[in-house]
């Protein structure tokens, strides 16, 4: 059975999304944010010695770890979903290009800001860039209700990193196309059980 080591309202959100949108039997096991130890007992920095969240048990047993291929995985165990295009298709690449980007300039942008310790003359250098990159996918959404047309997992990840907003001091305002977008989103049966399930 397939395994999902998380931490609660983290990037983990997205993959524990899709395990509920593709209908897959699996377990959790929540990981302590500080000593790494996994809620069944196990040391997480074994089971994964990057020590980020997440990371999934296949079903052969190995360990895969990043959100933006996670999500491509489980995809991929439930093709009926279409909630990635079939690989190897033009349309699995311009998927592929939203998760590098949402991974690579909007999730990797956020980051930084969780640190405490972080002066306000550095957030002041960090936040302009974090707003364009979301910019950019608020006029992607400007026409269609999702990034690619039709809700796939890039969408989970989006929703997922744009949650973490008001923890990290701005807001969505500036993007009024953003605020229906989170609300259709957070309707879904499968992110509604998934976020039930982590107690967010």
């Amino acid at each position: 059975m397939l395994k999902l080591y998380y931490v609660p309202g983290t990037c983990a959100l997205c993959p524990h999304i899709v395990l509920r949108e593709c209908g897959l039997d699996y377990t959790l096991d929540k990981v302590g944010r500080d000593d790494k130890k996994t809620e069944t007992g196990d040391d997480y920095t074994a089971i994964n010695p990057k020590t980020n969240v997440p990371a999934l048990t296949m079903k052969n047993g190995q360990i895969l770890t990043e959100v933006a291929v996670i999500v491509q995985y489980l995809a991929d165990q439930a093709p009926e979903k279409k909630l990635a295009p079939p690989t190897g298709t033009l349309e699995r690449y311009r998927l592929q290009e939203w998760l590098n980007f949402i991974s690579s300039e909007i999730h990797k942008g956020c980051s930084p800001l969780f640190n405490p310790k972080l002066k306000d003359d550095a957030k002041a250098i960090l936040m302009p860039r974090l707003k364009q990159r979301i910019g950019y996918a608020a006029h992607a959404l400007a026409d269609q209700e999702y990034l690619m047309g039709s809700y796939t997992v890039a969408d989970a990840y989006l929703f997922t990193v744009l949650r973490w907003a008001p923890r990290l001091g701005f807001d969505l305002l500036p993007w009024p196309v953003l605020k229906g977008y989170m609300e259709r989103i957070a309707a879904r049966p499968a992110v509604r059980a998934a976020m039930k399930e982590e107690g967010l």
